[in-house]
Formats: C-alpha cells, sequence, structure tokens
C-alpha cells in the first residue's frame, strides 16, 4: 500500500490537478481499496474538525498583514536602507536582496510571498547596474525561503497544529537557525564575489549620512517583529492573537505612509482571502487523507518498514532527510508537510529526537523544495517578475544557495541546541 499512495500521489500531481483535491482522491481510493469500513462517511466531520481551530485563525491573519505591508511600499523603503548599509560588501545589492527578504520574513509568515515582494523592487536593479543575472535572482529566491522558518511563520504554525506542539517554541527554534541561515547566504555571497568580482556589480559607496537617514525606513519591521514575536515570548499574546495585533499596526503604519486607501484595502483582502482558502483547503484535504491512512494502517506499515532497515535512530533520521530532498523536487511545500508530518513525526518522536527540533529541521528542507525544480515555487516566481532571461538562470543562480542549507541541515544534526536553546529557556 504504500507504494500505492507514493505513485497515486506523484501521478495525480502530474496531471496538474490541485493539490487539495489530489487529497482528498487519494482519500476516497484508500477508502475503497484499502479499508474494511466506509470511512466517507466520516468525512464531514473530518472537514470540520480539522478547521474548527482558534489557532488556525493566525493564517488569514499574518498572510493580511504581508499583504498590507506590501501594498503600504514598505517593501521599496526597506530595501533602499539596506542597499546604502551592505553596498560596501562584495556583491554589493545581492546582500540588500537577503536583507530584505530577512525582515520581511520576520512580518509576513509566507516564502513566496516575500520572494514576490523583494523580486518586484529588485529586478529593475539587476540590469540597470550590471549584476549577473543568475545569482541575482537565485539569491532573491533564497531569501524569500526564510519566511516559512523566521518567526511568525505559516508553515511552523501548521506544524504545530498537526503535531500539538507549542507554537511559541517553534517560533523561538526557528529564530536563531533563520538568522545565521540568512548570514550565510550573505557569507556565501560574499565569498562568490569576492573570486568573482565582475559577478557583483558596479561598487558603489554611500556616506554615513545617507547611511543614516534610511534608519527610520527599518523601524515598521522592526516594531511589528518586536510586538508579535515579544508578546508570544512574555506570554502576553497567543500566537493568534498576537497575529491580530500585528495586521492592527499594519494599518497604522500604512496610514502613516499615507497608503491606506479602499482600493489598497479591497485588494489586501482579496490576496489574503485567495491565499487562506488555498491553504486551509490542502489543510482539510490532507487531514481526511491521513484519517483514511491511519484506518488502512499505513502508519504502522511504514513504521515496521523503518524499524526493520535496522539503522538506528541517526540512520532513519538520515532516510526521512533523504526522503524530504527528494520529495522536495516533486511535491509543493505545504502539501509535502500536511502529507507526511502525521506519518512521519511519530516515528521520529518514537526514535528520541524532539518534535520542536525536528520541526526546524523539517522547515530548512521544505525551504530547499522552494527553490529546487521542477516545483520549486520561489524559482517560478522569480522568474515572473524579470523581463528577460531563461528559468534556468535561477535553477543555477540558487545552487551556492542549496548547498549552504545543506550546511544547516548538517549543523542542526550535529548541534541541536542551535534550535533548542531559545525554546528551552521558554
Amino acid at each position: 500500500m504504500i507504494w500505492s499512495v507514493g505513485i497515486g500521489l506523484l501521478g495525480l500531481l502530474a496531471l496538474s490537478l490541485p493539490v487539495g483535491v489530489v487529497l482528498f482522491l487519494l482519500g476516497i481510493g484508500i477508502d475503497t481499496f484499502y479499508s474494511a469500513f466506509p470511512l466517507i462517511r466520516g468525512l464531514g466531520q473530518v472537514v470540520y474538525s480539522s478547521s474548527d481551530s482558534f489557532l488556525l485563525i493566525a493564517i488569514p491573519f499574518f498572510v493580511l498583514l504581508g499583504e498590507i505591508l506590501v501594498r503600504a511600499g514598505i517593501a521599496k523603503r526597506t530595501y533602499a536602507a539596506l542597499d546604502a548599509w551592505f553596498s560596501w560588501l562584495p556583491g554589493g545589492l545581492i546582500h540588500a536582496n537577503i536583507g530584505t527578504a530577512t525582515l520581511f520574513s520576520a512580518t509576513s509568515g509566507s516564502s513566496v510571498a516575500t520572494a514576490a515582494t523583494v523580486a518586484t523592487v529588485a529586478m529593475p536593479q539587476a540590469d540597470r547596474l550590471g549584476y549577473d543575472p543568475k545569482l541575482f535572482a537565485g539569491s532573491i529566491a533564497a531569501g524569500g525561503t526564510l519566511g516559512i522558518l523566521i518567526p511568525p511563520s505559516i508553515n511552523l504554525i501548521v506544524y504545530g497544529f498537526l503535531t500539538e506542539t507549542s507554537v511559541p517554541r517553534l517560533f523561538l527554534a526557528g529564530l536563531v537557525p533563520g538568522v545565521l541561515m540568512a548570514i550565510g547566504f550573505m557569507a556565501v555571497t560574499a565569498l562568490i564575489c569576492k573570486v568573482r568580482p565582475g559577478l557583483g556589480g558596479q561598487s558603489r559607496s554611500f556616506t554615513w549620512g545617507e547611511r543614516m537617514a534610511g534608519l527610520p525606513h527599518l523601524i515598521p519591521i522592526a516594531l511589528l517583529f518586536g510586538v508579535i514575536v515579544g508578546s508570544i515570548y512574555r506570554g502576553w499574546a497567543t500566537p493568534t492573537e498576537a497575529a491580530a495585533v500585528g495586521v492592527a499596526m499594519a494599518f497604522v503604519i500604512a496610514a502613516f505612509h499615507r497608503a491606506v486607501t479602499p482600493s489598497m484595502v479591497v485588494e489586501a483582502l482579496l490576496g489574503t482571502i485567495r491565499t487562506t482558502a488555498m491553504i486551509m483547503f490542502v489543510i482539510v484535504g490532507a487531514y481526511f487523507l491521513n484519517y483514511t491512512l491511519a484506518a488502512a494502517g499505513l502508519g504502522r506499515q511504514l513504521t515496521e518498514l523503518l524499524e526493520n532497515l535496522g539503522l538506528g535512530a541517526y540512520g532513519t533520521l538520515l532516510v526521512v532527510i533523504l526522503l524530504y530532498i527528494v520529495l522536495g523536487f516533486f511535491i509543493e511545500t505545504l502539501s509535502l508537510m500536511i502529507a507526511t508530518i502525521p506519518i512521519v513525526v511519530p516515528i521520529i518522536a518514537d526514535l528520541g529526537f524532539d518534535k520542536v527540533w525536528f520541526g526546524v529541521l523539517m522547515i530548512v528542507l521544505i525551504e530547499m523544495a522552494l527553490i529546487t525544480p521542477p516545483v520549486g515555487l520561489n524559482l517560478y516566481v522569480v522568474q515572473g517578475a524579470r523581463s528577460k532571461g531563461s528559468l534556468s538562470e535561477v535553477m543555477l543562480g540558487v545552487i551556492p544557495y542549496v548547498l549552504t542549507m545543506l550546511a544547516m541541515v548538517v549543523a542542526l544534526v550535529l548541534v541541536p541546541d542551535i534550535a533548542l536553546f531559545l525554546a528551552n529557556g521558554l
């Protein structure tokens, strides 16, 4: 049954069916061929119970927060400010790509939204200043992946919901690895552009006065991050409540910049509805699939398969890591998480690994899936913002950043406290 489910999943996805539809069809197929009971009769209860959660209300709030900031023009001001501070490094404006993506990751919670925001602002600069199109585009795609690791992260909220793990602890666990990843991206960029200066575009310099003048444009992002994550960490608000406060503050910031108009509000709300509907459809479909898989005994079969390999805890963990890398080539990231978490996480927990730590490790692997072809969403988002060039250039440009992510995976396995030392202090 394990292989038939895997083949069915890949086959239906290859037909370009919506992921939520694929999950429901697989669940119905398992119910028809492998279950002794008519599980379809429980569909209504499964759909209701999977969406009846206070925690999930945080998802539309965080999506709306990102929509407001993008449409209020905060991204453009943030990008210009970071350009002034990072221009002296080898690679210049590429570091502004990564820095802006890092800051917006700390507010939007979405990798695709982060990549789209930075790409829209940054791409016009690449040709004008002579940057290598591959590395420039690759840095935006890779920087955008930080949106699902640095809190507040929609994917971490979903992970916490599915595994009954503390979301505040997950947020704290993702903070240090996310910052280290951003530093790693900047370090590998500087190294490449030091060895091959022609890739880094024109050398530019800014006065200290120009740099200091840009600092006020960083305050809105810093303030939002401090309020959202700080209130969760201090126990003043749940993730859902903090998200609501963040939306209110985002509206105040947008109003301060005179960006709140009826059309802007309508566009932000419509964008939020579209994104949230997609996420919830996938969650509900995955819940029904997991319900049928559990009833048909797939979880038990997979556990027995891994145990019979006789690889031990770390050997089994390596198999799981390789599994996520391979599946990440073919399956959209949120779908991959939701379809595998209920099966994989209990096995990992039984082996003695911390669920919070594994959540961060999984997110790093999911980040890789965002920038690896053929399904890497951020590749297509960045390519869509380019005025010329091929998708293959973006694919080549992300290679150094994929290697950086692999290094982070190794570091998390060897030193789990990278993710846990803040979370264990909560």
